[in-house]
């Protein structure tokens, strides 16, 4: 039952101690814990305790994951202002010709008409210009030569000048964080944020999971503002969220459908995967079809999912649209009191952190697939 607090940005707060925010991530990548979300049978927070390479034993020979396959680009890059002094660019989107939304880094010192240099060792410098302000993000549209006109083409002017943008509650930087904000399967560039449940799958849980009969397809969507970027406004009856570009493609399309004729479950790897999923669907008038283009769906509690049964997630962000789209599966009160639970057995929270498996037969009856749409 919808509660009319499930639609205030306040009831999605909770209070959690800053040593357990991961800083590091764990090795090997499956080493992780995973709360297991149980029937409830009267009890609010019915779970159990394992880790993810225990998560084997949760799937079935059949089952369907989806995997959301982007990589993370060295997205931020640090400039020199052309009145002197060094600044920051986190870059979003490309807009054409050579020009990216950015999040800029004090925004005030990057006015319309301004150049900037990107500089590093050994490197020749790039000239930049600021063409104007984004109202939507507060970020700046940036001039780069025309030839970094796409992600694909940006990423060699990244590896060079770049680097990984790990979340600011991560207050370390490791080299080699530049291969483990990776998943194991990413492979087309163009996040800023890594699909973060995805990082706990090893190549050995992998593989097994593929011994047993797992099935695997991926879908595209490239991890950007509407992800991460915290919600303001207590009202969330109208909430909007910053768009994203996701692919589906004729691979997934049919993986998903096979999967339904042999009984398996559809499972989404983490948000993003979810997100990209039920967005195209939406978009694609309530069926599965290609799709390529932005999506800015928001999903909490109340919504009804048209594609994803089960879900793999980290544990989120007080207040943010990811609390709120695991809340449509399993509720609100219920997933607060795991968090609880998981922050009195000391957890790991956010994007190093631990994981939480929500199988399909835990979601919510109201929210749960009742009738599937092919192409």
């Amino acid at each position: 039952m919808l509660d009319s607090r499930d639609f205030l940005l306040s009831s999605y707060d909770y209070a959690l101690d800053s040593q357990l925010i991961a800083q590091t991530p764990l090795e090997p990548r499956h080493a992780a814990r995973l709360l297991i979300v149980e029937l409830a049978r009267g009890q609010l927070s019915a779970s159990r305790h394992v880790n993810v390479w225990d998560w084997q034993q949760e799937l079935r020979s059949g089952d369907l994951l989806v995997l959301n396959d982007t990589r993370v680009l060295k997205a931020r890059l640090r400039v020199r202002l052309a009145g002197g002094g060094n600044a920051e660019l986190l870059l979003l989107e490309p807009c054409g010709d050579g020009m990216w939304l950015c999040l800029a880094r004090p925004a005030k010192r990057m006015r319309p008409g301004d150049h900037l240099w990107l500089e590093a060792l050994d490197q020749e410098p790039i000239a930049l210009t600021v063409i104007e302000k984004d109202l939507s993000s507060g970020g700046r549209i940036v001039q780069f030569p025309s030839c970094y006109s796409d992600r694909e083409q940006i990423e060699e002017l990244l590896e060079r000048f770049g680097e990984v943008p790990l979340p600011p509650y991560i207050d370390r930087h490791d080299p080699n964080d530049a291969n483990r904000y990776q998943t194991r399967y990413a492979l087309r560039p163009g996040a800023i944020a890594a699909p973060t449940a995805g990082l706990h799958l090893s190549d050995e849980l992998l593989e097994r999971l593929k011994n047993i009969g797992v099935v695997f397809t991926t879908v595209t969507l490239h991890v950007g503002l509407g992800t991460f970027r915290p919600v303001e406004n207590e009202d969330l009856s109208n909430l909007i969220l910053h768009s994203e570009w996701v692919e589906i493609r004729d691979d997934a399309i049919k993986a998903v459908e096979e999967c339904r004729l042999r009984g398996g479950r559809v499972i989404a790897v983490g948000t993003t995967s979810v997100r990209a999923l039920e967005g195209a669907w939406l978009s694609c008038g309530g069926c599965l079809k290609p799709f390529r283009g932005m999506v800015d769906l928001v999903i909490k509690p109340g919504y009804r999912f048209g594609v994803v049964e089960g879900l793999l997630t980290n544990f989120h962000l007080p207040k943010s649209s990811l609390l709120m789209l695991v809340s449509a599966l399993i509720g609100r009160k219920r997933l607060l009191a795991l968090y609880s639970e998981a922050i009195e057995r000391q957890y790991r929270f956010f994007s190093y952190g631990d994981a939480m498996w929500i199988a399909p037969e835990v979601v919510l009856p109201e929210a749960r697939v009742q009738a599937f749409t092919g192409s």
